[in-house]
């Protein structure tokens, strides 16, 4: 059940940076708000995962989830470069991140 919340907070993570690109700086409050909530729900959900996946295990995968998500989100949404390298090298993140998955103590 420890995966599912570190999934819940890498998705928090995603949300907190776009929330926090769609805030123009701070300058929305609705987009502020939403910013600040999907950063302590993702803070919140890890907190909950560490307490038995392994510190470095854990951070690397809400991190690569985060960045995987970002990148994808950006590409969609807001227009950034859909260039091959950029998308393999977002394949090695997944990737990373899975193998993580795999090779940490259950």
């Amino acid at each position: 059940m420890n995966w599912v919340y570190l999934f819940i907070a890498g998705l928090g993570e995603i949300g907190f940076v776009v929330f926090m690109k769609l805030s123009n700086g701070f300058k929305s409050s609705f987009y502020s708000l939403l910013t600040l909530i999907s950063a302590l729900l993702s803070f919140y959900f890890l907190s909950i995962a560490l307490l038995t996946i392994p510190l470095g295990t854990g951070y690397a995968v809400w991190t690569g989830i985060g960045a995987a998500g970002s990148v994808v989100i950006g590409m969609l949404f807001f227009k950034e470069s859909k260039s091959l390298r950029r998308i393999l090298f977002l394949c090695l993140i997944i990737i990373g991140v899975i193998g993580l998955r795999f090779v940490a103590p259950h």
